[in-house]
């Protein structure tokens, strides 16, 4: 099990990796996205990552339209994740998530999760040739439940599941049926905390998931890959003590 940190796209991706290795995490999670980390130079980056002998999982902007009823904005969309899993190849990274895409027009509500397996199916085969799998996030209604995932992973081929814990706590299904039900397909993990009412990126503990049942549903199915701790705050003086907190919190539940 491998635990890494999330850059803050607000900061400079170089400064962030450096902070990360410094701190002695295993990974990073790279996103690309807006103010600071829309650009990263894959050579800077990977650099940097074996400086510090640090893998990457690769993470994409969670507010791509890429899945909308409008054929250029599908393309758009598809080139900006195309730019993106270059750019995670590059740095060596094998693993690519995506958020659901809940924009769609007001009539077509019903389709929603129809139109996220038609956009997902070439998106996954991208991904595939550079080396890449694709992973996706649950999240919100109707992206909260196994029942969904069951038909994604059916008619998307290829097509992985990462499962972020802090969302289950407010979603239908919870972290035990997901890996009851999926655990063979969950390639990535997050972890936050929140109080079961919004995805507030607290540190573990201070909400109300029950991480002693989190931890112990992904050591039930054999699970052994990358959690990052997605673990936010404002104040960059306390940032890492809160992070610490977290990392011996899930160290000492694992190592039981």
């Amino acid at each position: 099990m491998k635990i890494g940190l999330m850059n803050d796209p607000s900061a400079s991706v170089y400064d962030e990796i450096i902070s990360f290795g410094k701190a002695q995490y295993d990974f990073v999670d790279l996103t690309i996205e807006g103010p600071n980390a829309l650009n990263p130079d894959p050579e800077k980056v990977l650099a940097l990552l074996d400086q510090y002998g640090l893998s990457v999982v690769g993470h994409t902007d969670p507010c791509l339209p890429y899945a909308y009823p409008i054929q250029s904005v599908r393309e758009a969309c598809f080139e900006e994740l195309e730019r993106c899993a270059r750019i995670f190849s590059t740095v060596g990274a094998t693993i690519m998530n995506i958020h659901p895409c809940y924009c769609r027009p007001p009539g077509m509500k019903q389709d929603l999760v129809q139109l996220n397996i038609e956009a997902l199916k070439p998106l996954v085969e991208m991904a595939a040739s550079y080396g890449l799998t694709l992973v996706f996030e649950n999240f919100k209604a109707p992206f909260d439940s196994v029942s969904t995932y069951a038909q994604l992973l059916q008619e998307v081929p290829g097509l992985k599941v990462h499962l972020d814990v802090g969302h289950t706590n407010f979603g239908k299904d919870d972290v035990v049926t997901f890996c009851k039900e999926l655990g063979s397909h969950i390639k990535h993990v997050h972890f936050s905390d929140n109080r079961s009412t919004d995805d507030h990126h607290m540190p573990l503990g201070v909400g109300s998931v029950d991480w002693k049942k989190a931890v112990a549903a992904l050591k039930s199915i054999g699970y052994n890959g990358t959690i990052t701790l997605e673990v936010f705050c404002d104040d960059t003086s306390v940032s890492f003590q809160y992070l610490e907190i977290s990392r011996r919190l899930v160290l000492n539940l694992w190592n039981k």
